[in-house]
């Protein structure tokens, strides 16, 4: 298992500096996952709406779920450079810090392919943080999304790496 970068080499430039999207046809198919993760912190009324269900626009988590979910299905689509990818699971989770007033969504995507899917994993934890706020910002607007990363990552030429920073403390 590795913990730290492969390369230092930018792949989505060719030999001339210009854009391109990486060629991976000569790569193997394997089971690649993505792990990743960040947080958006509240005030302690705000947490409390969401828990309690009670939100204006419906049931926060159930949405900001499904919203992640869509948004690993369509990442390619945003980020420009990014391959369509067949994804086999999307998996979303949302663990609620009462004592900080603050959600963790983490999020797990798995595909059989040539490349990987922490991009994937990346933009459903975004977009799942940004639901969250857009369903609240009407109670609170001072919500602060915060260390979205990669935790680890699974298959393919590299390897496995797993993030040396701590979730919960920010520490190595």
């Amino acid at each position: 298992m590795t913990t730290e970068a492969q390369s230092t080499e930018l792949t989505h430039f060719d030999q001339t500096g210009q854009a391109h999207m990486v060629d991976v046809a000569g790569k193997q198919d394997t089971h690649r996952i993505a792990v990743a993760s960040g947080t958006i912190r509240m005030l302690p009324a705000t947490l409390a709406i969401i828990m309690q269900g009670n939100a204006k626009k419906g049931d926060v988590l159930g949405i900001a779920r499904i919203a992640a979910i869509m948004a690993a299905k369509r990442t390619s689509d945003l980020i420009p450079l990014c391959h369509p990818l067949p994804l086999t699971r999307v998996s979303i989770d949302f663990n609620i810090v009462a004592e900080k007033a603050m959600i963790i969504c983490t999020a797990q995507v798995e595909t059989l392919g040539k490349t990987g899917v922490e991009i994937e994993a990346l933009t459903a934890v975004q977009i799942g943080l940004l639901t969250i706020y857009d369903m609240c910002k009407a109670v609170d607007r001072g919500m602060v999304m915060s260390d979205i990363r990669v935790l680890e990552k699974h298959g393919g030429k590299s390897g496995d790496w797993t993030s040396l920073i701590d979730a919960s403390s920010g520490q190595a």
